[in-house]
């Protein structure tokens, strides 16, 4: 294959996954999330977020209420990170919300649950336990290594916050909660959401035709990760597009008031996000659609969301709430595009077959290779389980694989360009090397126990470990004080 063929195939690559992923997941997971995110910056006081996950606040409050907020959010790395960046903007201290960052993608109930009946309770135990106490030590070293920077992002936003407001009206309560709901409706796959109630079918004669010309053009085969794109994808991608460009003319001013292209924004996001909760299939001769209970549960949410957003939140208040939703957004889709893109491209060039020749065993070498994979195999939330089946089922020994599960939805490319954009490069370094380190530990640790190492043994290991991370973290930082004190 010469040099031309292999670069239209990895451009290909990238173009045919960012098609797969703006058709399936920006939708009912990003852009909730960026509304979300917009709601906790504007309208969530800042003294509601550092008084349980600020930088000054009880680290046996703070951390666990961290983990335990990301445990009930069944969303991705890309989904998870506008709500880190608006917590963090908001006035959560660096560590607890590295802490949530990590927490939400690698080890939620559904992950969990989804892992368990898939691949095994012992690996889905593994997952949480290690997940739980790794992103709990990664917030905790992120805070110290950081400390300076974390005052001064402090002082920074009290700053900015300053008579923001001495508390949060029952009102925006209630719309940051219903936007939860509406979060949550669109990303479970329980049964009551994703069963169709209802069905009826449209006259269309070339329904089959169109999406086996789609499958063509964008594979689709569940068993290597590839989600293809439907006839109901191409739709909510051009509706995405009326989205961009409608929003662009009716938020990027919105300070100014609300305009007509302000309420043809929002009635298009209403609209989409209905849409996108439909059941939609090709059948012979027919499309056949399909009313889920996740359309009802995001219909109501949004219905809900409009009385109160136009009904009773302040004027203001709504125009601050969207326009730090749009700032989010600017500042975060263009960098998760790219970033899908040239995942894409590098899918195409790193193969499952190479699993069992570099992550075969148990040792350093395989669990960095199960890393690397979490990092150039990005998949979406859940995703990511099947295609560790597949991994295992290839040759990957578990230990590597638990590598892989920990580190595929915290080091995705996009989520590091994205994190990078938040915290800044120097923080962002750090947080994947630490990342990728403890996510090669506890796949080092769980496959010493899988291949019938004493628990003593692995206790041992553990504390040389931990241990030999604390010398190291004390001697920087006595490194730095003194340094500072220069």
């Amino acid at each position: 294959m010469c040099a031309v063929d292999v670069l239209t195939k990895v451009l290909y690559g990238g173009a045919t996954n960012l098609a797969a992923y703006l058709a399936a997941h920006v939708l009912l997971c990003l852009l909730p999330a960026f509304f979300i995110a917009g709601a906790m910056s504007a309208l969530i006081p800042r003294e509601a977020i550092t008084r349980f996950l600020g930088r000054n606040s009880s680290k046996a409050v703070s951390y666990p209420a961290a983990a335990a907020a990301g445990s009930l959010l069944a969303v991705c790395s890309c989904t998870i990170v506008p709500l880190f960046a608006g917590i963090y903007k908001k006035g959560a201290g660096l560590g607890p919300a590295i802490t949530f960052l990590f927490f939400a993608p690698a080890a939620n109930i559904l992950a969990l649950v989804y892992t368990g009946g898939v691949i095994g309770v012992d690996l889905a135990v593994a997952r949480f336990v290690l997940s739980l106490i790794f992103g709990i030590g990664i917030g905790l070293i992120m805070a110290l290594v950081f400390s300076a920077d974390d005052a001064a992002h402090d002082e920074a936003g009290s700053a900015m916050f300053a008579g923001s407001g001495e508390g949060m009206g029952k009102s925006a309560g209630v719309f940051l909660v219903v936007w939860v709901v509406l979060l949550l409706a669109g990303t479970l796959k329980l049964d009551v959401l994703t069963g169709a109630w209802l069905h009826f079918d449209l006259p269309l004669a070339q329904a089959r035709d169109w999406q086996a010309g789609l499958d063509r053009l964008v594979p689709f085969d569940a068993a290597k990760g590839e989600e293809g794109v439907s006839l109901q994808g191409v739709v909510l991608i051009l509706l995405l597009g009326l989205i961009a460009f409608s929003a662009w003319r009716g938020l990027e001013n919105i300070q100014e008031g609300v305009n007509g292209w302000t309420r043809a924004s929002l009635a298009l996001v209403w609209t989409t996000l209905l849409f996108a909760a439909l059941a939609i299939r090709p059948g012979d001769g027919v499309l056949s659609i399909g009313i889920t209970g996740k359309f009802f549960g995001v219909g109501l949410s949004l219905a809900v969301i409009h009385v109160i957003a136009w009904q009773y939140l302040p004027r203001e208040a709504l125009q601050d709430w969207l326009w730090e939703s749009w700032r989010f957004v600017k500042q975060i889709f263009p960098l998760l595009v790219v970033g899908v893109f040239v995942v894409g491209m590098a899918r195409v060039l790193v193969r499952p077959e190479w699993i069992e020749a570099v992550a075969g065993s148990n040792s350093l070498v395989g669990n960095l290779a199960g890393v690397v994979f979490g990092v150039f195999m990005y998949f979406p939330t859940l995703v990511e389980v099947p295609i560790a089946r597949m991994f295992l089922d290839l040759g990957m020994h578990r230990g590597p694989l638990l590598a892989y599960l920990m580190s595929d939805p915290e080091l995705s490319l996009q989520s590091i360009l994205i994190i990078s954009a938040i915290i800044g490069r120097t923080k962002t370094a750090t947080y994947v090397g630490l990342v990728a380190l403890f996510s090669t530990a506890a796949g080092l640790t769980y496959g010493a126990w899988i291949d019938g190492m004493p628990l003593v043994q692995i206790a041992l290991w553990l504390a040389v470990f931990i241990g030999a991370l604390a010398v190291l973290l004390s001697l920087a930082s006595r490194r730095a004080v003194s340094t500072k004190g220069v």
